[in-house]
């Protein structure tokens, strides 16, 4: 069989199998989603800079959050427009490379800062009083750098291995870009090596910290429980459905892949394409969505800045 590793080689990316004749209209509620993503994240960034009162470590965190959103829309919505409204599946290797990368890192950025937020949460539940002495903002700044490091840090050597790897056939990906496994399935070698650091590199993190944050918030209900009043109990556990949205929002799809891919023959590759794009694109498109409706002081500022009726300085105590 004819094989080639040389760097002109090139991958086709996929759409959703079936509905390629209505690949046109997907791109429009496609671009809504991107423009509406990109706007929502920013809106969210600038909000947290404007405002003094929203200068504390959750409100931080949340930046964080928005960043890792933006980086995950903009590594993966690119491809996917022009494989919808042109047809346009081809992608050069060096390309698709790059891409898989930033993809896998701001997805496990992603799921770090998700970490530090339910850290932060159990800070300012059980340790309300020296809360800002304990999260200060050298160290909110030195765990941001962390994040940064290990994410990109574990990646690196994924697109070094598989561009010495050689690719036959005809080279299709089964996604609207370019992911470790997908691309690794195309090579024409032994690829135990790329499966044990993919599996390292997973359970490291997407594993380790979704056990990381049951644990957190194991420990967040045992704190809420010592309280002895019920109405603060509902007050201090509503801080946390923001940060449990997000949660849910970003680990449910690749438990239903998980459970999809184990069915076999009953799973269409179209059930498989939705869940990848519920991972990968629902969290940057929600999570300001749900953050601006469940934080008073963000709403608020929005609403000014948009001069909706009924804000003013009265509702922002009021509220």
């Amino acid at each position: 069989m004819r094989y080639s590793n040389h760097s002109g080689t090139s991958f086709f990316l996929t759409g959703l199998p079936g509905l390629e004749h209505v690949h046109v209209w997907i791109s429009i509620p496609l671009c809504a989603m991107y423009v509406a993503s990109l706007a929502g994240n920013s809106l969210i960034l600038w909000v947290v800079r404007s405002e003094p009162s929203l200068h504390q470590p959750m409100y931080y965190f949340l930046s964080m959050l928005a960043v890792t959103d933006l980086g995950l829309s903009a590594s993966t919505l690119p491809s996917m427009l022009p494989i919808y409204m042109l047809g346009a599946r081809k992608v050069a290797v060096d390309v698709c490379l790059a891409q898989l990368f930033f993809i896998h890192t701001f997805s496990i950025m992603e799921s770090s800062v998700l970490l530090t937020m339910a850290f932060d949460r159990f800070v300012a539940i059980s340790n309300p009083l020296p809360y800002g002495t304990i999260l200060t903002s050298s160290r909110i700044a030195c765990l941001g750098l962390a994040i940064v490091v290990r994410s990109v840090g574990l990646h690196v050597p994924a697109p070094v291995m598989l561009k010495k790897l050689p690719y036959c056939g005809k080279r299709l990906l089964s996604h609207s870009y370019c992911l470790h496994p997908d691309v690794m399935k195309l090579a024409c070698a032994d690829t135990r090596v790329n499966s044990a650091y993919g599996l390292f590199v997973v359970l490291s993190t997407l594993g380790l910290g979704s056990v990381l944050i049951v644990l957190s918030y194991v420990l967040i209900l045992q704190a809420v429980l010592s309280i002895a009043s019920k109405a603060e109990r509902l007050k201090t556990l509503n801080t946390c459905v923001s940060h449990i949205c997000a949660v849910l929002l970003f680990y449910i799809p690749p438990i239903g892949f998980s459970m999809i891919h184990r069915l076999g023959k009953r799973a269409t590759p179209s059930s498989r394409v939705v869940l990848s794009y519920l991972h990968y694109l629902s969290p940057p498109l929600v999570n300001p969505i749900v953050y601006t409706i469940k934080t008073n002081q963000i709403r608020v500022k929005i609403r000014h800045l948009f001069q909706w009726p009924g804000t003013s300085v009265k509702n922002r105590d009021h509220n």
